[in-house]
């Protein structure tokens, strides 16, 4: 029980840093930048926990519970069929590149770096 104590904490408190993170940056020219934002600061951090190898009640609590609600994998292919739906086919094909080929990037550089600093 203690776990999923950990983990809705975690979420609480990932939830609600991507709701102010959402209200404070807002889209540019219906670019959803607080989605890319979250999701692509959220794996360079989950990808740096993940190499840093974390205890099992600290990676539930950080890595599903906070970065787990923090990021958002639904919100970002809603945002990506309403580009395309709105006939923005260059932005729409931008936002996915950068979200996916960045996404990966920086979980692999967050993961080296985590994997440094914890040998």
């Amino acid at each position: 029980m203690k776990l999923i104590w950990l983990i809705a904490i975690g979420g609480c408190i990932g939830a609600t840093a991507r709701f102010c993170l959402a209200n404070k940056v807002k889209p540019i020219n219906g670019f959803p930048l607080s989605t890319l934002l979250v999701n692509v600061i959220g794996s360079f951090l989950l990808g740096f926990f993940s190499g840093a190898v974390l205890n099992s009640t600290i990676a539930l609590l950080v890595g599903t519970g906070i970065l787990g609600s923090f990021t958002t994998f639904s919100t970002l292919k809603v945002e990506i069929v309403s580009l395309l739906d709105q006939k923005k086919m260059r932005t729409a094909f931008f936002y996915m590149a950068v979200s996916y080929i960045g996404g990966i990037v920086l979980a692999f550089g967050g993961y080296a770096l985590g994997a440094f600093f914890s040998s």
